[in-house]
C-alpha cells in the first residue's frame, strides 16, 4: 500500500491556468490541414476552423494558444497574412519543409480561431528578420481603438473592434533560428522592442522575454541582468528527446521497455533543469515579479516512417501520457514562478494532442491526459507528502492535488509497467463521495484513424472509509480522482 497525505485545508498557491496552454506552429499540417481546412473545404467547418478539432480543444479546455511559432515566427511577417486572401504574398517555409506558405491563415483567422476554442491568443513577434516599427504596429492594428491609418486598415478587413491580445513575446529561440544573437545583443534588442509595443487603452500587454533552451544558465543571466525590469515573463524550452541524441531520437511507437523508463526519467529532468534557471531569476527578481513561461515542452521522436522531415509528423502513445502528466506535476508544483505552459504542437506535429488526415481526427493519449488535468486550472495546489518506489529512477506515483470550493481533485500516475498500486489517500478532511477516471494501456498503446484503444474509462474499485480513499491504479496508467468534502 503507498499511502499520500493531503492537507485540504494547507494550499501552496494557485495553478495558473495557461499551464495547460497549447502550441500552434506553421510547420507541417498543425494550422493547415489539422486547425484550419478553409471555408471551401468540405470538412466540417465554422470560417475555416475544423469544427471537431476546435470542438475537442473546447472539451480540454484550452486556456492559450501559441502562435505563429517557433522557429517560423522570426520570419513571418504579419502583413503578408492579412486583406484579401488571394492578394496575400506567397512565401517559401524555409524552416519546415520548404513549402510554399500562402499566408491563408493569418492575424484575423487566428483570432477567430482562438474566440472558437474559448482561448487567449499568445502572439510571437518577429525579432530576428523584423523591425521595431513592424512589431510596433502589429500590437497597435491588433489592440488600438485610435483612429490611425494602422487601424483603419483592421476596419477595411473587416474588424471594427480591438482585438485587446496581451501575450506578447519579443522574438523566439533568438539564441538559434531567431537570429543566432548573443546574451547581451538579444538583451538590447529586447529592450528597444518593448519600449514600442505599446498599451492601448485597457489593453496592457504582458511582454514576454526569450529565454534559454539548455540548462546552460549564461543566457538567463545575462537577459534577466539587463531587462528583468523591462519584462513580465521570461520563456524556456525543453523537448524530452527518449534516445538523448538528436540525430536518433527514437521511434515514438517502436522501443522496449528500458526505453520507456529512460523517457520518462528524460522527462524528469525538466525539475532540474527549472531549477537552475529559477535560481537565477530568483537573483535578480527575488520577489518573483517576473513568471516563468514554458512555451515549447514535449517528446521530440523520429518522424513517422515516409513521412516529409520537415512535418515532425509522429505517432503518440502511452509513454508520451505518461511524459504529459510528470511534466504537468513539475509545473503545477512551481505554480509560484510558472505562469504558462504550451505544448508543442497542438495538432499533427510532435507530442500533438490530435491527429488528422482528411476527414478523420484521432485524440491521441496526451489528449486524454489533458483531460484527466483539466480540473486544476485555477485551482489551489494543495500539499501532500508521498514515498514511492522507483523503477530505472522513475517514481512509480507521481500526483498533482488541488482544490476547487468543496471539490479536491487528485490526479496520479502509475508508472510501473508491471506492478499494479495499491494507493490509500488520507485527504486530512472528511471524504463525502468520491469519484474517478483512469486511462491505461501497454506502454506503446496509441489511437490512430481507424483503431482506437486509448481512451477514458471509469475507475471502478474506490473506497471510502474514515481511514481515507483508496483505490488500485493498474500499471503505466494515469487517474483521476474528484473527491467531495
Amino acid at each position: 500500500m503507498i499511502n499520500i497525505k493531503l492537507d485540504a485545508n494547507q494550499t501552496l498557491g494557485t495553478i495558473n491556468k495557461n499551464i495547460y496552454g497549447h502550441f500552434s506552429e506553421h510547420l507541417g499540417r498543425c494550422v493547415y490541414q489539422g486547425l484550419y481546412v478553409g471555408e471551401d473545404s468540405p470538412i466540417p467547418n465554422v470560417k475555416g476552423m475544423r469544427s471537431d478539432v476546435v470542438e475537442a480543444l473546447r472539451h480540454i479546455r484550452v486556456p492559450v494558444l501559441r502562435w505563429p511559432g517557433g522557429c517560423f515566427a522570426d520570419e513571418y511577417h504579419w502583413e503578408d497574412g492579412i486583406g484579401p486572401k488571394e492578394t496575400r504574398k506567397r512565401m517559401v517555409n524555409t524552416h519546415w519543409g520548404g513549402v510554399v506558405e500562402d499566408n491563408s491563415f493569418g492575424t484575423h483567422e487566428f483570432m477567430e480561431l482562438c474566440a472558437q476554442i474559448g482561448c487567449e491568443p499568445y502572439v510571437n513577434g518577429n525579432v530576428g528578420s523584423g523591425t521595431v516599427r513592424e512589431m510596433a504596429e502589429w500590437v497597435e492594428y491588433v489592440n488600438s481603438d485610435g483612429d490611425s491609418t494602422v487601424v483603419k486598415r483592421r476596419w477595411a478587413n473587416g474588424r471594427k473592434e480591438s482585438f485587446g491580445v496581451k501575450y506578447w513575446g519579443v522574438g523566439n529561440e533568438n539564441w538559434g533560428c531567431g537570429g543566432n544573437m548573443l546574451p547581451e545583443y538579444y538583451a538590447n534588442e529586447y529592450r528597444r522592442y518593448q519600449t514600442y509595443c505599446r498599451n492601448y487603452g485597457e489593453h496592457k500587454l504582458y511582454k514576454i522575454a526569450c529565454g534559454p533552451g539548455t540548462p546552460d544558465t549564461e543566457w538567463t543571466d545575462t537577459v534577466m541582468k539587463m531587462a528583468h525590469d523591462k519584462m513580465d515573463a521570461l520563456t524556456m524550452h525543453y523537448y524530452t528527446v527518449p534516445t538523448g541524441v538528436w540525430t536518433d531520437k527514437g521511434s515514438a511507437t517502436d522501443f522496449d521497455e528500458a526505453m520507456y523508463y529512460q523517457t520518462l526519467y528524460g522527462a524528469l529532468k525538466m525539475e532540474d533543469i527549472m531549477q537552475g534557471h529559477l535560481a537565477v531569476m530568483d537573483k535578480y527578481d527575488p520577489e518573483h515579479r517576473v513568471g516563468l513561461i514554458v512555451d515549447e515542452w514535449g517528446v521530440w521522436h523520429n518522424v513517422e516512417p515516409g513521412t516529409n522531415p520537415g512535418f515532425l509528423y509522429q505517432q503518440n502513445t502511452m509513454r508520451d501520457a505518461l511524459v504529459a502528466s510528470l511534466t504537468l506535476d513539475i509545473f503545477n508544483k512551481h505554480c509560484d514562478r510558472v505562469v504558462m505552459a504550451n505544448l508543442a504542437q497542438t495538432v499533427n506535429v510532435l507530442q500533438a494532442v490530435i491527429l488528422t488526415e482528411g476527414g478523420k481526427m484521432a485524440l491521441t493519449p496526451t489528449y486524454h491526459a489533458f483531460d484527466l488535468y483539466k480540473a486544476h486550472q485555477g485551482a489551489a495546489l494543495v500539499a501532500h507528502t508521498l514515498k514511492t518506489p522507483e523503477n530505472s529512477g522513475v517514481p512509480q506515483i507521481s500526483l498533482t492535488a488541488s482544490k476547487k470550493d468543496n471539490v479536491l481533485t487528485v490526479t496520479l500516475s502509475n508508472t510501473a509497467l508491471h506492478n499494479p498500486a495499491e494507493i490509500r489517500l488520507q485527504p486530512g478532511a472528511q471524504v463525502k463521495t468520491a469519484a474517478g477516471r483512469l486511462l491505461t494501456g501497454e506502454m506503446n498503446a496509441y489511437n490512430d484513424f481507424d483503431s482506437r484503444p486509448v481512451k477514458i474509462k471509469k475507475l471502478s474499485g474506490i473506497s471510502v472509509s474514515p481511514d481515507g480513499v483508496t483505490c488500485a491504479l493498474p500499471p503505466c496508467s494515469v487517474a483521476e480522482l474528484t473527491l467531495t468534502l
